[in-house]
């Protein structure tokens, strides 16, 4: 007797429900969800990559930390390799300087909204611990003398002003320009450039001016001591460690060397890069030096460090950092401009031999760490990931739990790609600890740039280390220069950037879209191999113009994904028709946008070309980019598609199974009523049509319900089968299309294929936004164009009928259609490389409101049933192994839970859009579940992920919410308003991944990575390393039995009797503000503990001045008794003697 399923009959009816989920009664009792809503919570981990615009950098060099500030208000910190950390100034105002208290656990920093902050570094994750804005007057130099609490701050309008550190308070000391310069001087001096106080006497502060004037100030006497002027604007100044001597820089190019004592004229001039006359004249002015160093060493001449004063004849020449050592002068080019730089000494006393051993150099893009000790100046190995920007990033793919050994492998073929010539030496910035996270899953990130590189990144427990690069530029020949470039190409720039990754972790087969419509596949070997000849697939997709409306007339949004437009560079239109045409009028036909190399290509280890895939020219209309991508090692199969059709590729046999347009794949089920475009239609400019296309249409409403009509009759898979009426319209067209049209069509679709980043006027609503996000449209006028969007490979039940699932692919559309294929696979082995493989449509069509983004299928117990795939095996194996036996081995491997299921309702087939996600239930195809994620922004990217031993679905909406639903019931567990849509970067990049995570490029050099797991979130404290540890400050440097006895050496100063409040009195209250930070009670007790002095000091006493506090209370207490001992005394003594005469006495 058969059993009655009352689920079936549930099923039936919510398949034309028309709410947004489910009925209560449809719900899966077979299917118990252990994912809740307090599993859930969203929270940033790490930032990865090089600081944005980076502004101000500062060492601190007993923790050995280095800090950078950029012109956003963010600060990165770096320790040893693995220890970063970054944290956000909450205005965003650029940082203008940065100072560690050195050995202390605290960093003030300088922004150039004229505050200053001062950061606890003693916790995992920095906080402020107090703020002071400056109301009337703007900074411009900031100085923290080592082992002090007093901070002098200098202003614009050339005075200086002194802020207690562990208060925050400002000073009533305060030194004003006009008593700083001379009397007679009617010229304001300029802002302060310049404060340091003299190695060998605290006492003495050395204050430098713009405009040239430096004054040597007496704190005690408050009055100059020396005044040294020069006719040249100054940058920067240094000491001599011994401070008889500094030095300054200046704006013509020349360094000044003066003598502390003889103020009248300079005791040296050099130009370093200016041409000496020969009749004595002073050289030839040159560019301004920004920054000198003065550093000195024990046994041999002192290094003088500068950035910038080149001469004016050099145009051209990058920046450079010139070290003088002696009578060498070593000039070091740099790739980008030079921000800031730090010589690195061996001591932090000012006042001893500083022994410089490395030069930090901040530039605009890159860190660079100089060592001082080699000969030649040998640069360190940089441990960092701040190579992420090498080349613009244009996709991205996370990868979580991989198999154990991918790591190793990409590990030990990217070790051979290692420069030589580094430094020997340890990377010098080595401060902090590793976190203790608990995380012991491999993670992969890769990322796709506009060179058409490809990096493979380690991006296990918080990490990052790049791992393996592959060069896909290096298959096509490159043009020599701009001459010799070929007129097919459809991008102005970055011919080879990438679009699209997709990638099999368990087969290690690598598959890439780049922006001139090309595929290539690669294989993954540990050995070396040579290609004497690259395969090459040209395929022609057929470019149709269609208008398309639904079956009600309303028109209907269809651009792709923006995950799958990354291109970096704009399309552009072709200034002159194509010579290399294969027709005879001249129109390119037939010709790929670049040239495959007919040289031998030799392979290194690694990832190696398979097959290079090539869209051709048609007509003389370009290829349109490719939209979408899959690949599946289990069937040998590479699919790919664009707006204008659909190609499968048998990468095995180097075949093409399948190449149609777009409305082919419907045959007669095509739900949309397509009428051929007249091509004489009148052409609007670029800007019009963009225009039109962001005035906002409404989508169809129909397009809600999910049809789930059955098998009906399937197209062919032979090219000779068309859509009725199909050639007679292509034959008609073709006749009316002259040269001229068919040009001017195809400059109109490249002015329309604009990146949204350049596309004027975006506005991110729903309609609107996406109308225009794509790269690959094609349409005009308002009039939509249907584009691949998504693929997925499974062992699935295709059609209602079918008592067996059977490998197929799953091919979704902007238009919200999915469309299944039935793959017939030749048995493996010989049989595989021999026999076709055969492709028939299914005739299953369901139908979403929105773009198809992501499909995947789960089994009847709600595990995720991933595609069939290979293991991995090295392709370049010894002769000795017959290759045949190799193939006859072939097996396809199905990581999938069970094999053999019950026929009824075995899988469940999971389909998110845009707007909406799915739950189909096969064999049956009814719509079990259903969900609108949003009606007025749509979903930008969307993953089925692994989570508590459980799945969910993960999306990410351009109106910045974060979401997670259950599966297979839709139901909302987390939605956060965390990022709002603010560039297509964001868009093109952002990705989630097993295990809670997710990752997206916050700026072109950074990629921030995020979690929304309650358990990571909890345990974030243990996986982050430690900025500050407990170190001895090195011992001060002896004075010497001379010194001390003649008075020399260096002179102590007794700020807190200078600046206290009992002597220089209260500053003014309007002059700044106070702000106390959100550090905490805690962060406030670590950071007050280490702000008196150094752990040597601290550990006599922990606070000295509470200690003599403490002492003259005992005093004053000692002293009182004594006093009433005394008054007790007297007392006694005076009734003693009151009656006495005085010759009593």
């Amino acid at each position: 007797m058969k059993k009655f399923n009352i689920r079936k009959v549930l099923d039936g009816l919510s398949s034309v429900s028309s709410s947004s989920s489910s009925q209560p009664g449809n719900r899966d009792n077979d299917i118990q969800e252990t994912l809740q809503s307090e599993h859930f919570q969203l929270c940033k981990t790490v930032r990865h990559g090089f600081p944005y615009q980076p502004s101000a950098m500062a060492f601190d060099p007993v923790q050995k930390i280095l800090a950078i500030g950029t012109q956003n208000g963010s600060l990165r910190l770096f320790g040893r390799p693995g220890v970063e950390c970054y944290c956000q100034h909450d205005n965003g105002a650029a940082v203008i300087q940065l100072q560690f208290l050195i050995n202390e656990g605290a960093l003030v920093s300088a922004l150039a909204d004229d505050s200053i902050h001062l950061w606890n570094l003693r916790q995992k994750r920095p906080a402020i611990l107090h703020s002071l804005k400056f109301n009337r007057e703007r900074i411009t130099f900031c100085h923290l003398p080592f082992q002090s609490k007093w901070f002098y701050v200098g202003t614009e309008r050339g005075n200086i002003h002194i802020v207690n550190v562990e208060s925050f308070t400002l000073s009533g000391y305060v030194i004003m320009w006009n008593k700083a310069i001379e009397l007679s001087s009617k010229a304001h001096p300029g802002p302060v450039v310049h404060i340091s106080d003299n190695p060998i006497d605290e006492g003495k502060l050395l204050i430098g001016f713009e405009s040239g004037t430096v004054v040597l100030w007496d704190l005690k006497s408050k009055k100059a001591d020396y005044r040294y002027t020069y006719d040249e604007a100054i940058h920067s100044v240094a000491w001599h460690h011994e401070g008889k001597q500094f030095i300054c820089s200046h704006s013509d190019g020349s360094l000044t060397i003066w003598n502390v004592r003889s103020p009248a004229k300079s005791a040296q001039i050099i130009t370093p890069h200016g041409k000496q006359p020969k009749d004595g004249k002073k050289p030839e002015p040159c560019k301004p030096i920004l920054k000198v160093e003065y550093k000195t060493t024990r046994a041999g001449d002192p290094f003088m460090v500068l950035s910038g004063g080149l001469s004016y004849d050099t145009v051209g020449r990058r920046p450079c950092l010139t070290v003088m050592h002696g009578k060498s002068t070593a000039v070091l080019e740099m790739d980008y401009p030079i921000v800031d730089f730090l010589t690195l000494c061996e001591t932090p006393y000012p006042n001893d031999v500083q022994e410089p051993y490395a030069v930090v150099v901040l530039l605009e893009k890159d860190l660079v760490v100089i060592d001082l000790a080699q000969n030649g100046y040998p640069i360190f190995e940089n441990p960092y990931p701040l190579s992420i920007h090498e080349s613009p990033v244009t996709c991205c793919e996370y990868f979580a739990d991989c198999p154990v050994d991918l790591i190793p492998a990409l590990y030990s073929v990217g070790s051979r790609q290692k420069r030589q010539g580094y430094s020997k030496k340890e990377w010098p910035i080595s401060g902090g600890n590793w976190g203790l996270g608990s995380q012991s899953y491999p993670e992969i990130i890769i990322t796709g740039h506009a060179d058409g590189s490809v990096k493979f990144w380690d991006a296990s427990a918080m990490m990052l280390q790049v791992l393996y690069k592959l060069k896909t530029a290096k298959v096509f020949d490159k043009s020599r220069n701009k001459d010799d470039k070929p007129n097919t190409d459809i991008v102005d720039e970055d011919p080879f950037a990438i679009q699209i990754l997709s990638w099999c972790p368990e087969s290690r087969m690598l598959c890439v879209a780049g922006v001139s419509a090309h595929v290539i596949i690669y294989k993954f070997s540990k050995q070396e191999g040579a290609t004497e000849v690259v395969q090459l697939l040209e395929v022609r997709l057929q470019y149709e113009l269609n208008d398309v409306e639904s079956p009600e007339g309303d028109q209907v949004p269809s651009l792709p994904t923006p995950g799958a437009t990354s291109s970096s560079q704009p399309p552009a239109p072709q200034s002159q028709p194509s010579t290399s045409s294969s027709s005879s009028d001249g129109i390119r036909d037939n010709v790929p946008c670049l040239k495959v190399r007919s040289t031998p290509l030799k392979q290194s280890a690694g990832y190696q070309v398979e097959l290079v895939i090539q869209l051709v020219w048609v007509s003389g209309e370009p290829p349109q980019q490719i939209t979408s991508l899959g690949v599946n090692s289990s069937c040998g199969l590479v699919v790919f598609g664009n707006s204008n059709g659909l190609a499968i590729v048998d990468y095995l046999q180097k075949t093409v199974l399948l190449n149609r347009g777009i409305i082919e794949l419907y045959g007669s089920n095509d739900p949309y009523q397509r009428q051929p475009r007249s091509p004489r239609k009148t052409r609007q400019p670029s800007g019009a049509g963009l225009c039109d296309i962001n005035e906002g249409s409404t989508t169809s409403e129909d397009r809600c319900k999910s049809p789930t009509s059955g098998s009906t009759s399937p197209c062919n898979s032979d090219d000779d089968q068309k859509v009725p009426n199909f050639l007679e319209r292509v034959k008609t067209k073709s006749r009316m299309f002259s040269k001229t049209i068919v040009y001017d069509l195809a400059k109109m679709s490249r002015k329309l294929s604009l990146p949204t980043e350049l596309k004027p006027d975006l506005d991110i609503r729903d309609n609107s936004f996406s109308r225009s996000r794509s790269s690959s449209v094609t349409s005009i006028d308002k009039e939509s164009q249907e584009a691949i969007t998504s693929f997925q490979f499974c062992e699935t039940f295709t059609r209602k009928t079918d008592s067996a699932a059977a490998p197929s692919l799953w091919v979704g559309t902007t238009l919200g259609t999915v469309l299944v294929f039935v793959l017939n696979l030749p048995p493996a082995g010989e049989q595989r490389l021999l026999q076709p493989v055969i492709v028939l449509p299914s005739g299953t069509l369901i139908r979403l409101k929105g773009a198809i983004l992501r499909m995947s299928f789960l089994d009847s117990t709600g595990a995720l049933y991933p595609p069939a795939c290979e293991p991995w095996r090295e392709p370049n194996a010894p002769n000795d192994k017959d290759e045949k036996d190799r193939l006859r081995k072939r097996r396809p491997v199905s990581v999938s839970p069970s094999a053999s299921q019950e026929i009824s309702e075995n899988q469940y087939a999971v389909i998110c859009s845009e707007k909406q996600a799915k739950v189909i239930a096969l064999p049956s195809q009814n719509c079990i579940y259903k969900h609108n994620i949003t009606e007025t922004s749509f979903v930008l990217r969307a993953d089925m992920v692994q989570m508590n031993n459980s799945i969910c679905l993960a999306c990410f909406c351009a109106n910045g919410h974060i979401m997670t639903l259950s599966l297979p019931s839709l139901r909302p567990l987390l939605d956060v308003n965390y990022l709002p849509l603010t560039d297509m970067r964001i868009a093109r990049t952002f990705c989630f991944t097993n295990n809670g995570q997710a990752l997206y490029l916050v700026s072109p050099t950074e990629m921030q990575r995020i979690t929304y797991s309650q358990d990571m979130c909890e345990n974030l404290q243990e996986m982050l390393g430690e900025l500050f540890t407990p170190v001895e400050t090195p011992e001060a440097p002896n004075r010497g039995f001379f010194k001390g006895l003649f008075g020399g050496g260096a002179q102590s100063l007794d700020r807190e009797e200078l600046f206290g409040e009992s002597v220089a009195g209260k500053a003014s209250r309007s002059l700044a503000q106070h702000i106390p930070g959100p550090g905490g009670i805690e962060g406030m007790k670590g950071a007050a503990s280490g702000v008196v002095g150094d752990l040597a000091r601290a550990r006599i006493a922990l606070d000295e001045r509470g200690q003599k506090l403490g002492e003259l209370d005992e005093r004053t207490a000692a002293m009182m008794a004594s006093a009433e001992s005394f008054s007790k005394h007297a007392h006694d003594m005076m009734l003693k003697c009151k009656d006495k005469k005085w010759y009593q006495f």
